[in-house]
């Protein structure tokens, strides 16, 4: 394979799934105060669901510096031998491992060809984009190609996020449009979605019950209209500290659009900053590649 797939711990990506397509992993950072910061593939959404419910330490969380960009660049194509990189990250608006990436690229210009691919999203609305890519890199396409089709499969995804609370998101700087619920938070219980690379309101209700059948009517409509352009459909199902609940939310909308989704863990960092008991599902639907 001449072009290699790199992305970030916030597609969410599970291990066997990583390997499977043959995708590079870079791990961003959490920081717990008076601990230091860990790169989070070395902590686990479980014990950052423990701190936060205890919230007797201040947690943040960090992109990837440019230099552990190049390392992985070049470790990259010294274990590959490819040509090409395409690295696909988290949302320029959420994070700055966009820019680190591009600085990054820029570092290693003439040296290695980088293409870096600012996906929008997080979650496995990434990381099924991702995957799409490493199949085509696979094939044999090229950066560019492979970079086009990441870019499809991310946009054509949804995703939306029920979290008990927006205090994390709050602390975390990562609110975007969402801010304007916080005066009534403790009235409401949030359902946010992915807009443009920000956090957007998606539905305000006053029962967690009430938010996760709204919850279900959205990706019902989505499988929909995914069908009715004629496409196959992925769906996963997020979670922290809310496994119990995520695997009745899968039944639901399993019996709703017929669907299997997958469970997967949110990483530690995206858990940061929604908290625990958050429940997520992406939905992306398979454009032609």
């Amino acid at each position: 394979m001449t072009t290699q797939l790199v992305t970030d711990t916030t597609a969410c990506l599970p291990a066997d799934l990583a390997e499977e397509a043959g995708v590079t992993v870079v791990p961003l950072h959490v920081t717990v105060s008076g601990r230091g910061t860990v790169r989070a593939r070395e902590t686990s959404p479980g014990e950052v669901a423990d701190i936060l419910a205890r919230g007797k330490e201040r947690v943040s969380t960090s992109r990837p510096s440019p230099g552990e960009f190049v390392e992985a660049y070049r470790d990259l194509a010294g274990r590959t031998g490819c040509e090409e990189i395409v690295s696909v990250h988290l949302s320029a608006a959420v994070s700055g491992t966009v820019e680190a990436a591009e600085s990054a690229r820029e570092e290693l210009s003439g040296e290695l060809a980088v293409e870096v691919v600012d996906s929008r999203v997080l979650g496995m609305g990434m990381g099924y984009a991702v995957c799409a890519g490493a199949r085509a890199a696979a094939g044999g396409a090229p950066a560019a190609r492979v970079a086009d089709l990441v870019r499809r499969h991310a946009a054509a995804s949804s995703t939306w996020f029920y979290v008990d609370t927006l205090e994390h998101l709050r602390r975390g700087g990562r609110i975007g449009r969402a801010a304007a619920l916080v005066g009534s938070a403790l009235a409401i219980k949030p359902l946010l979605t992915l807009r443009d690379g920000e956090v957007h309101p998606s539905d305000r209700v006053r029962t967690r019950a009430k938010a996760l059948a709204r919850l279900v009517d959205h990706v019902a409509a989505a499988v929909d209209e995914a069908r009715g352009d004629g496409l196959a459909v992925r769906v996963a199902v997020h979670q922290l500290a809310a496994e119990e609940a995520a695997e009745q939310l899968a039944a639901t909308l399993q019996e709703r659009t017929g669907v299997v989704a997958d469970l997967t863990e949110l990483d530690p960092v995206v858990s940061v900053h929604t908290g625990p008991g958050t429940l997520g599902v992406a939905v992306a639907p398979q454009p032609q590649e």
